[in-house]
């Protein structure tokens, strides 16, 4: 159910239940967190993509099982799954959302728990759980950090589908690409990220999840602790330094 491949720097993880457009059940719940279990323990990889096979990103949390579900049972899932989207936080890579089709409900909410997204020009975004009668099951409080309030309400209270320029419009996804180059296009995004030093990128991230939650995010410190232990910044800063003095020379 869930594709995971990794090169020169970057990771892949593509969901795999195209038939069902990539929806979320319980057998793909546990599959993404095995995947994140082992993206975690990539040590070379700086950035990782998140996809969908087929016509869907991901079209959101699994109909045909939910109807199957006792509330307790519901609950239950969707507190996993919200534990799930709060891991990709945690990792020391980049992530990057690369989505083509629909990202509707849950799947829109794992969009937004990437650190960056692109999306293809056929991409289409909503939470439709308001005209079913509930309410999104978790993601609120990420999705208000990503948009500004009157975007997000609008998309909460309405249950309405946004086109990927809309999106774009209202900073919900970074990029929108032709459809057909969406692959080639966060392939190269990825590329540029992964330039730079892993450890730069991961203390990075750590900071922003930390004033996220409300913390003071630690950036001196943790500026302090690169320059004394990272040999890879010192050489960067070194040969910066000689490249403006060949310049100016």
């Amino acid at each position: 159910m869930v594709e995971l491949e990794a090169k020169a720097g970057v990771a892949w993880l593509r969901l795999n239940r195209p038939e069902a457009l990539n929806a979320l059940n319980r057998a793909l719940t546990a599959a993404l967190e095995e995947a994140l279990d082992r993206v975690a323990a990539l040590d070379d990889a700086a950035v990782l993509v998140v996809a969908g096979r087929g016509r869907a990103f991901c079209a959101g949390n699994d109909v045909t099982e939910m109807a199957t579900l006792t509330p307790e049972e519901a609950e239950a899932l969707a507190t996993r799954q919200a534990r799930l989207m709060d891991r990709f936080s945690r990792l020391p890579q980049v992530t990057l959302g690369a989505i083509d089709g629909y990202a509707l409900g849950g799947g829109l909410m794992l969009a937004l728990a990437q650190d960056l997204r692109i999306a293809s020009d056929r991409s289409r975004f909503g939470l439709p759980e308001v005209s079913l009668g509930f309410n999104p099951a978790y993601g609120i409080a990420r999705l208000l950090d990503v948009l500004a309030g009157g975007h997000a309400r609008d998309l909460l209270l309405t249950g309405r589908t946004v086109h990927a320029s809309e999106a774009l419009r209202m900073g919900l996804v970074n990029r929108v690409v032709a459809a057909p180059t969406l692959a080639e296009r966060a392939a190269a995004w990825a590329a540029e990220i992964a330039r730079s030093p892993r450890a730069g990128l991961a203390a990075t991230k750590e900071i922003v999840a930390s004033i996220r939650a409300g913390g003071h995010g630690g950036e001196p410190g943790a500026y302090g602790a690169a320059l004394r232990t990272s040999e890879e910044a010192r050489a960067r800063i070194q040969a910066f330094v000689a490249r403006r003095r060949e310049t100016s020379g």
